[in-house]
């Protein structure tokens, strides 16, 4: 096979990594889905994150959430994903229905129909979830 088969076949397995998430991403894509997080929040903590796909520091933060989620919330929490060019409106309904003033990229922990934590930018790396859900 020699080097160059041995090259190619070491791309070959780099494309096979499968990335994996502590994170049980929820994609928020309706209207219907702001009322459900109201509803389902009453019993279990919601989050909602938006992110902008054409971010650069979007893109980091969201990274650095997945990567560092911990996985003892998996069950705890359900974190919605709003992407925010494909969904602009959603956003704003997100804002007013949780009186949060809109931010990219953006948290949001909603208790009981509200939201009692929200960061944005490098901020959502600094929130300790496992410190606010027990």
């Amino acid at each position: 096979m020699g080097i160059f088969g041995n090259i190619f076949k070491k791309s070959e397995q780099q494309e096979k990594k499968e990335v994996k998430s502590n994170v049980n991403w929820i994609p928020l894509t309706s209207l219907e889905q702001i009322n459900e997080i109201k509803k389902k929040s009453k019993t279990k903590p919601m989050a909602i994150f938006k992110h902008s796909t054409r971010c650069g520091i979007s893109r980091s933060v969201i990274k650095s959430f997945d990567s560092t989620y911990p996985e003892s919330l998996t069950d705890k929490i359900d974190v919605y994903y709003l992407d925010l060019l494909n969904h602009r409106d959603l956003s704003s309904e997100v804002g007013y229905a949780f009186q949060v003033l809109h931010q990219s990229p953006q948290f949001m922990l909603i208790h009981r129909g509200k939201a009692v934590v929200h960061a944005s930018h490098y901020d959502i790396t600094r929130i300790d979830l496992e410190k606010i859900v027990k």
